[in-house]
């Protein structure tokens, strides 16, 4: 990633996508917009709607609603990345440093680990967008 003023520029489309979700999901409270539009050298950057606007340009119509269509080629990618992303990299790190034996434990009985992430956030009694809002309405919100 290079950093231009108030671009950050990728010659990786997906990295840029990969980027511009986690600055959506970090700045949600702040109600800031991140896209994807095209870069300054046939790449790709991603900034603040508000800059976009400003150099009369659009978001390009990339961006997923999830990540749930993930697939095991853009996992490799991620994994084989000299300089990945640091939320993928705190992700891969939880998974890659957990026992092989635990792993295939919970693929082979289908451990909800969904379950088990929502439950671990309601036990901090923060809500969505991380407000402490105390541990009994934490568990309605995330169970």
């Amino acid at each position: 990633m290079k950093k231009d003023n108030f671009l950050d520029v990728f010659d990786d489309q997906q990295k840029a996508i990969d980027h511009a979700m986690w600055l959506n999901f970090k700045y949600r409270i702040a109600g800031i917009a991140f896209g994807v539009i095209h870069g300054p050298e046939d790449n790709w950057a991603v900034c603040e709607q508000a800059t976009a606007s400003e150099m009369e340009m659009t978001f390009l119509d990339i961006l997923p609603i999830n990540y749930s269509e993930l697939s095991y080629k853009q996992l490799d990618v991620i994994r084989q990345d000299q300089e990945p992303l640091p939320f993928w990299d705190a992700i891969v790190g939880l998974v890659s440093t957990a026992d092989g034996e635990i792993l295939r434990f919970i693929l082979e009985n289908k451990i909800p680990l969904d379950k088990i992430i929502r439950h671990e956030l309601a036990l901090r009694g923060f809500d969505k967008n991380h407000r402490w809002c105390g541990f009994d309405k934490a568990r309605e919100i995330w169970l």
